[in-house]
């Protein structure tokens, strides 16, 4: 920052030693400036260290190397963010985070229509709640955390397709009810592609910083898990993603862009008969390569979740499968999309009938093996979120997936191990505050 200052010159008057006192009052002038101002110069070069994320071919980068990811999804933080007695849960997560050496959470930038709703009604929204999201940003740069931001559900909960869905069909302008109408009727579109433009160029109520602007917002996900059953060919979610990835790209050229798609392979990939979990993956209007080579799209996304994709499989057969699906994709990001693959969701759900806590161990174990494979290769395989990470007192946020991580130290160890041995192999983030001493217990 420059400061300027200009004033009309003032006539000196000296008597004896009166030169001293205009003198000294300069000085004291200048002091004062110093100690008012003299920090925020440090403040605006920590700001510029904080650089966006990028991408060279199938690897993200960050400040000139390459960039693996160990993260978690927190899909929460802003509805907690919204009052009083909540909010520290957020800072709580993020902290823990930071702590494991992690560098990526994955959060909901939507709500509509519902309990503590972002988007009331198609363009309408509420201010506290967007002054959550400020928060939770804000919160996240300060504990050295970046965000991956969704910007709708394919599934009812916190609104998703369905809640604008039923907006056009009240409004009288909707051509179906039915919910893949979200992809195809015009007027729904613009709902979302006004709502999208409201979020990205958001100014920050508390830093002042449009999102687009933001270097701690990693990246934006279009949808969670689309799906386009009506349309088994794909025509019509391509064409969505297109569509809307374009939009996102027209007004923010800083961050990278994902779908938020299952992985799954379409109708016409030799692969939906050798890498999906079954026949059914194929018929949901998704494909994974085909959606994942839309020019605007930086990165391809790809949950785990094989005790729901199969139901008769044994624990031992569902690890199989995760190694063959993990590698699979990963193959599809070096020699098909060259582009980063980043496996934005995994968790194993405690309610299978035989289920033992130390088989999400294993679980995890064996997916963040992977990764680590990959990046010391120098392959596409770029990270992994866990699904998902709560703190204490959280029960009715809590599905069979979740885990409070320091309550479950063996689970805990072996994140935090994944986040040491990618910083040996690359090095840590700036962000990585804690990642020095911790890693230094572990060797």
């Amino acid at each position: 920052m420059i400061l300027r200052y200009s004033a009309k010159k003032k006539k000196m008057v000296v008597a004896g030693n009166g030169l001293f006192y205009p003198i000294l009052g300069f000085v004291s002038c200048v002091a004062f400036i110093y100690l008012s101002f003299g920090n925020l110069g440090s403040n605006v070069s920590d700001e510029k260290k904080l650089s966006f994320v990028g991408r060279n071919g199938a690897q993200f980068m960050l400040d000139g190397k390459a960039f693996y990811i160990n993260g978690w999804n927190s899909y929460w933080l802003m509805d907690q963010s919204v009052d009083e007695y909540r909010k520290p849960r957020v800072r709580k997560i993020l902290q823990a985070g930071a702590k494991m050496g992690l560098t990526v959470c994955r959060t909901w930038a939507f709500n509509d229509g519902e309990y503590n709703a972002l988007q009331i009604s198609p363009g309408h929204f509420n201010e506290e709640v967007f002054k959550a999201l400020d928060h939770v940003i804000v919160e996240a740069r300060q504990q050295g955390i970046r965000l991956l931001l969704c910007l709708v559900n394919n599934l009812q909960a916190y609104g998703g397709k369905t809640q604008y869905v039923k907006w056009a069909w009240e409004e009288g302008v909707g051509l179906s009810a039915s919910n893949d109408s979200f992809f195809f009727d015009p007027s729904i579109r613009n709902y979302f592609k006004n709502y999208v433009k409201t979020i990205l160029t958001r100014k920050n109520t508390l830093n002042g910083i449009e999102y687009r602007n933001d270097p701690t917002i990693f990246a934006w996900e279009l949808i969670n898990e689309p799906r386009c059953i009506t349309d088994a060919s794909g025509d019509t979610l391509q064409d969505w993603i297109e569509e809307m990835s374009a939009f996102v790209k027209a007004i923010d050229k800083n961050h990278l862009l994902t779908v938020g798609l299952e992985g799954f392979y379409g109708p016409k990939s030799p692969k939906r008969l050798t890498a999906n979990p079954e026949m059914w993956a194929s018929r949901l209007g998704s494909d994974f390569i085909r959606n994942s080579k839309i020019p605007n799209i930086d990165f391809a996304s790809v949950h785990i979740y094989p005790d729901h994709w199969f139901h008769d499989e044994e624990f031992h057969e569902n690890l199989k499968f995760v190694s063959k699906w993990m590698r699979s994709h990963i193959e599809d990001g070096n020699n098909e999309l060259n582009k980063p693959v980043m496996f934005t969701e995994y968790g194993l759900s405690n309610q299978n009938k035989d289920f033992e806590p130390s088989q999400r161990e294993r679980f995890y174990k064996t997916i963040l093996d992977v990764i680590y494979k990959s990046a010391k290769k120098n392959r596409s395989g770029a990270g992994a979120l866990a699904w998902q990470f709560l703190v204490e007192g959280m029960d009715e946020y809590n599905d069979e997936f979740g885990i409070v991580p320091w309550k479950r130290p063996s689970e805990y160890k072996i994140i935090v191990e994944q986040s040491c041995r990618l910083a040996r192999l690359k090095g840590p983030t700036q962000q990585q505050r804690n990642l020095k001493d911790l890693c230094s217990q572990r060797k």
